[in-house]
């Protein structure tokens, strides 16, 4: 019973069971003309997926490549069990349609608009209340990651990418499902390489059996750039569409390939890659370690570092941003 509240926490199916989900044996599964689910209840007790899926990213990948930091949390298996329920959901529902009927919905920039501030206090409703490590705020985790680049002298772009980086994930505030917001991205339209994390759970995708899709350039010609693939939707891809007008290309590739792992980390699509994908990200990488490690129990003052953030937003971005 506990697994079946936890499932139905992360689809949003109630304990009454929405339309398009039905019970078999004791477990929920989608419908015949399956729904992809969506989750609007983000403050509820269980343990918060974004949470889980940073601390998976740490675990596979440890800084400077030790074994894991015992100074991040340690949840229970059953937790262990959401990350996996939640990359099922993933890797089921982030198909080659799926994405160009996100792009179309968010692309155009008509939910909302808003100021950066506005943005930034909009995003901490995502607080999760029984998040065990800090009782740290959106603004404040933000701040962790663009401190941690001023202290280390980057440019101010490098600075105010770190304090961006996360801002699509204003898309659970409009509904979408987490799977759809966080977790690794990776390219649809051609075959799901291994090193994505749990590659098994691809067979059940409707591409990993489509013929236009199964292999290993898919739809697309050898080495023809990143920005001619679709890559899975979520907060990374939604925020490059956001800021795309306002920021130097290098800070473009950061928020928009910060979470692609399998390429960053792994290496695993240098096929569809062109010189000039390879030739900025060096950027990626260099943010990387920012976004994974800079997160810290001690707060920042925000209403002291407010002002400096203001006026180097004021340098690249217009009053209002669309949304």
């Amino acid at each position: 019973d506990l697994y079946l509240v936890r499932l139905a926490h992360l689809v949003n199916v109630p304990r009454e069971i929405s339309p398009n989900y039905k019970i078999l044996l004791g477990v929920i599964v989608p419908s015949l003309t399956p729904v992809a689910p969506s989750m609007k209840n983000l403050k509820d007790k269980t343990p918060d997926i974004e949470d889980l899926w940073e601390e998976n990213l740490r675990s596979r990948y440890p800084e400077n490549g030790e074994k894991g930091n015992e100074n991040f949390r340690d949840y229970s298996d059953p937790a262990r069990d959401t990350v996996r329920e939640f990359y099922r959901l993933n890797h089921l529902y982030q198909n080659y349609d799926f994405v160009l009927q996100k792009k179309e919905q968010y692309t155009k920039l008509k939910k909302r608009k808003m100021s950066l501030w506005e943005a930034v206090e909009f995003l901490n409703t995502l607080v999760d209340d029984s998040d065990p490590d800090t009782d740290l705020d959106q603004t404040q985790h933000l701040l962790q990651t663009s401190e941690a680049i001023r202290a280390d002298g980057h440019p101010d772009w490098f600075i105010l990418t770190g304090f961006l980086h996360d801002l699509g994930k204003v898309l659970c505030l409009f509904g979408e499902p987490q799977w759809a917001v966080v977790g690794d991205t990776f390219p649809v339209g051609c075959q799901f390489s291994q090193s994505i994390v749990y590659p098994e759970f691809f067979k059940e995708n409707s591409d990993f059996h489509d013929p236009r899709f199964n292999t290993k350039y898919g739809i697309y010609e050898p080495n023809c750039g990143l920005d001619k693939v679709q890559l899975s939707w979520g907060h990374d891809e939604y925020l490059y569409y956001v800021l795309k007008e306002y920021l130097p290309e290098p800070a473009l590739y950061m928020i928009r390939y910060h979470s692609f792992y399998a390429q960053h980390k792994e290496g695993a699509y240098d096929h569809l890659m062109n010189e000039h994908d390879h030739s900025l990200f060096k950027w990626v990488k260099r943010f990387n370690p920012y976004d994974l490690y800079s997160k810290s129990p001690v707060p920042p003052n925000v209403a002291e570092l407010r002002p400096f953030y203001e006026d180097l937003a004021a340098k690249y971005l217009p009053d209002t941003i669309a949304f």
